[in-house]
């Protein structure tokens, strides 16, 4: 969802090709949204996440990203901090990969509480996790930010109640092109097309000498040395959380 955090329309060109939902990622999501007849999809981009067999309503600031739908159903331009819905109208409201870009986070998940009558989900990111290699060793500036910008699961406890919080494995082929997406694809972050598609390095000056030092450690070996036992794995825990919320 966009805000002063980042323009969706300046950054939405091409996120057809790079935000490709995850198969692995969306059957669980759909767990937290078990029993669910209705549903808003709160900054719904592209609505890569939107169950097929639920009637679901998004909505969507960017009108880039409202254009870019693949999904049939109804696009309603508008903000999390002020759904233009009344109170219980959804049995459940989810919030994929958003949250973060909201300006005023805890008016925002009270609108979403409001207009659900049964929960709230949100596929997240955990501030409180250190990270992975190429934030860790390459773009720490955008670990920095991202630990600003993100609510803790305390700030989410805090507005929502008790919530349920899951571990979300990021798959080593992952197809959605979110920042961690290819922790075991290092060359894929060279790219400036798969850059583009990450809202986190529109939000800092990148770093040309860090995308020259990973692209010089992996010609070298270094990067390989160091990671090369991830390329065995088949998921990681980069820190990403599915947040479920059921509503008294």
């Amino acid at each position: 969802m966009a805000s002063d955090r980042g323009d969706y329309d300046q950054l939405g060109v091409g996120y057809a090709a790079l935000r490709r939902p995850d198969m692995r990622i969306l059957r669980q999501v759909r767990g937290g949204l078990e029993g669910s007849s209705s549903l808003l999809n709160v900054g719904a981009g592209m609505g890569a996440y939107e169950p097929q067999d639920v009637h679901t309503v998004s909505i969507e600031p960017s009108v880039r990203m409202i254009g870019q739908r693949a999904r049939k159903g109804l696009a309603v331009r508008g903000v999390a901090e002020m759904l233009p819905f009344a109170d219980r109208s959804f049995d459940s409201t989810l919030a994929v990969l958003t949250i973060h870009h909201w300006r005023d986070v805890a008016r925002g998940l009270d609108e979403c509480a409001r207009v659900s009558r049964s929960r709230v989900t949100i596929l997240t990111w955990d501030p409180e996790s250190p990270g992975f290699w190429l934030t860790q060793r390459y773009f720490p500036e955008i670990l920095a930010l991202d630990r600003e910008i993100f609510p803790t699961m305390a700030t989410l406890r805090r507005s929502l109640g008790e919530i349920r919080v899951e571990t979300v494995p990021i798959p080593a082929e992952c197809t959605d092109g979110f920042l961690g997406a290819y922790w075991r694809r290092p060359l894929a972050y060279l790219r400036t097309d798969v850059r583009s598609g990450m809202s986190s390095f529109s939000r800092v000056d990148v770093d040309r000498e860090a995308v020259c030092k990973l692209e010089e450690d992996l010609r070298s070996g270094c990067w390989q040395r160091e990671f090369g036992h991830l390329l065995t794995e088949s998921e990681q825990d980069l820190g990403y959380r599915l947040v479920t919320a059921v509503l008294p």
